[in-house]
C-alpha cells in the first residue's frame, strides 16, 4: 500500500479512538452549563495541568524507548516490554505511596488544605495511567489499533457514566434536598468538583483491568543492560517531555500563582475562563494525538525504505493542510462553536478572543511534533531537550512578565510564541542534521492563506449582521473554496481523493 495511505489508514483508526476522547470533552459543556461556575472549573483546570506533568514524569520516555529498542534488528519485543514494564510499575507504585504519605503538606502547598483527598486520588490516577501507557504502546507497536481504540473507548464511557451519575444525581440531589439509600450510602456532601476526579479514578482502574492480561509477558524477566540502554535513550526524552508539558500546561499553573494577590475567587474565575476557551482547540489536539499514535511506530519501521525522507516531507505538508482546515472550521464558525462552553450567562464567552491564538499555537506545535522525528531517528534526542527548554524558557518569561499586565491573554500569546520558536529552531537545525525535502513554498502558501482568512473573519465579524444560516453558509463556502484550491494546486482529482479516503 502507498505509505501515505497506510499512515492515513492507521491515523484514521486511531482517530476513532481519539475521537472517542471527544466524548470525554463533551463533558466540558456539561460542566460549564450551570453545574460548575468558572471558579470551580478553575480547580479542574489547575489539577489536570499538574496531571500532565506527572504522567510525563512517571513514563519517563519509555513509550518511545520501547518502539526504538523493540524494532531494532535482532530485538526481542516481549523481552523489551517485560523489562520496561517492571521499571515503570516499580516507579509508579513508589510515587503513589509517597504522595499518599505526604498528602497533607502537598494539599496545603496547593492551597487546598481541606481537600487532601485530591492528592491521593490524583496520585493513583497518574500512577495507573503511567502503567497503562506501556501496555497501550505495545498494542500500537503490534498494529493492534482496534484493540487500542476499544480500550480507550471503554475507559471514556466509564468516565462519562460516573460523571453523569455523580453530577446529575448526587450533586443535584444535594442542591434540591433529595435523599435516597444510594445517596446516604455513597454521597459525600460538599464534594462538588471532586466528583470529576473520582469518576476519572474509577475509569483509570477499569482501563488497567482491561490491559492487565498482557502482564503475562513479564515472564521474560528484567534485562539490566537493556534497561540501562533504554534509560540512556529515554531520559533526554523525559527532560524534553517535562519541558514540553511546561509549554503546554505551565501557563495555567502560573496564572493561579501570579494572579493570586488579586483574590482567590477572581483568580480561579479567570483560570476557569482561560481553561474552558483553551478547550476550544480540541479538534486539533485530538488529531495531533491520533497522528502521534500512528506516526511514531510508522516512522521507525519505515526509516529503512529508500524513499523514506520523501514520504516524511509529504506527511508534513498534509499535516499542515489538515491543521489549517481545522483552524478555519472552528474560528470562522466561532459563533456556533462557542456554545461548546455554555451560554453567555455562564460567564465563559468573555475569553473567546484567545481561541484563534491557541489554535495557531497548536498548528505550530503540530509542525514541531512532525519534524521532531529527525532527532528520534538519528538517536540525538538531546536536541529535543534544547528545543523544549527554549520553549519552556519563553513560556515562563512571557507569562511572568505579561500576566500582571494582560492576565490570561498573556498565556495565550506565550503559548503561540513558544511553539513557533520551537518549530522554527527544530526545522533549521534538522535540515542540516537530517535533511528532509519539505515543500516550504506550498506549506507557506497554505498557512499564509489560512492566517489571512482568519484575520479577515475577525475583522468583518459577519455574525453580527446576518442570521445563523447565512453565517454558516458563507463561512462553509470559504472553507470549501480553500479546500478546492488545495486540491487543484496538488493536482488531486475526485477519484484520487475517494481512493485516499477509502484507505
Amino acid at each position: 500500500m502507498n505509505p501515505l495511505k497506510k499512515l492515513a489508514g492507521e491515523t484514521g483508526i486511531y482517530s476513532i479512538g481519539i475521537l472517542s476522547r471527544f466524548l470525554n470533552y463533551l463533558l466540558i459543556p456539561y460542566y460549564c452549563r450551570g453545574n460548575f461556575v468558572p471558579e470551580q472549573f478553575g480547580v479542574y483546570t489547575e489539577m489536570y495541568a499538574y496531571v500532565a506533568f506527572l504522567v510525563v514524569l512517571l513514563t519517563y520516555g519509555l513509550e518511545t524507548a520501547f518502539f526504538r529498542f523493540a524494532s531494532k534488528k535482532g530485538a526481542h519485543p516481549d523481552k523489551t516490554f517485560s523489562t520496561l514494564l517492571i521499571s515503570i510499575c516499580s516507579t509508579s507504585l513508589l510515587f503513589i505511596s509517597l504522595a499518599i504519605f505526604f498528602k497533607e503538606p502537598i494539599s496545603i502547598w496547593l492551597k487546598y488544605p481541606n481537600h487532601s483527598e485530591y492528592v491521593s486520588w490524583f496520585a493513583i490516577i497518574v500512577g495507573l495511567d503511567a502503567i497503562s501507557s506501556l501496555f497501550l504502546a505495545r498494542l500500537r507497536f503490534h498494529n493492534k489499533a482496534k484493540k487500542f481504540v476499544g480500550v480507550n473507548l471503554a475507559n471514556i464511557l466509564v468516565n462519562i457514566g460516573f460523571n453523569i451519575l455523580f453530577i446529575s444525581y448526587f450533586i443535584q440531589s444535594e442542591k434540591l434536598g433529595y435523599s435516597s439509600w444510594i445517596i446516604e450510602k455513597f454521597h459525600i456532601p460538599g464534594t462538588g468538583v471532586g466528583y470529576i476526579f473520582i469518576a476519572n479514578l474509577i475509569a483509570s482502574i477499569f482501563k488497567l483491568s482491561l490491559l492487565i492480561p498482557a502482564i503475562k509477558f513479564i515472564r521474560h524477566g528484567f534485562n539490566l543492560q537493556l534497561w540501562k540502554n533504554a534509560l540512556r535513550y529515554s531520559l533526554p526524552l523525559l527532560v524534553a517531555g517535562l519541558a514540553g508539558m511546561a509549554n503546554e500546561t505551565l501557563d495555567r499553573i502560573l496564572l493561579k500563582w501570579v494572579m493570586w494577590p488579586l483574590g482567590e475567587i477572581y483568580t480561579m474565575e479567570q483560570l476557569g475562563i482561560y481553561g474552558a476557551n483553551y478547550k476550544m482547540a480540541i479538534l486539533i489536539a485530538l488529531f495531533l494525538a491520533a497522528l502521534r499514535y500512528a506516526a511514531e511506530p510508522f516512522y521507525f519501521k519505515y526509516e529503512k525504505e529508500p524513499n523514506a525522507k520523501q514520504v516524511y516531507a509529504q506527511v508534513m505538508k498534509w499535516v499542515v493542510i489538515i491543521l489549517c482546515c481545522m483552524v478555519l472550521t472552528v474560528v470562522l464558525n466561532i459563533d456556533v462553536f462557542r456554545y461548546f462552553i455554555g451560554n453567555e450567562q455562564d460567564g465563559y464567552w468573555q475569553g473567546l478572543g484567545i481561541v484563534p491564538i491557541v489554535m495557531f499555537a497548536y498548528v505550530a506545535f503540530g509542525i514541531y511534533q512532525n519534524n521532531s522525528i529527525w532527532f528520534k531517528l538519528n538517536e540525538k534526542t538531546y536536541y529535543g531537550i534544547l528545543f523544549t527548554l527554549l520553549g519552556a524558557g519563553i513560556t515562563v518569561v512571557l507569562n511572568l512578565w505579561l500576566i500582571p499586565k494582560i492576565e490570561y491573554w498573556a498565556s495565550a500569546w506565550a503559548t503561540l510564541i513558544c511553539y513557533v520558536s520551537m518549530a522554527v529552531c527544530s526545522i533549521a537545525v534538522g535540515q542540516r542534521q537530517f535533511y528532509i525535502p519539505y515543500e516550504f513554498g506550498r506549506i507557506g502558501l497554505y498557512l499564509g492563506m489560512c492566517i489571512l482568512l482568519v484575520l479577515g473573519s475577525i475583522q468583518l465579524n459577519i455574525g453580527e449582521y446576518v442570521n445563523t444560516f447565512v453565517y454558516l453558509l458563507i463561512n462553509c463556502s470559504v472553507i470549501l473554496l480553500f479546500i478546492f484550491f488545495i486540491l487543484k494546486t496538488e493536482k488531486i482529482g475526485l477519484l484520487d481523493l475517494k481512493s485516499f479516503l477509502r484507505s
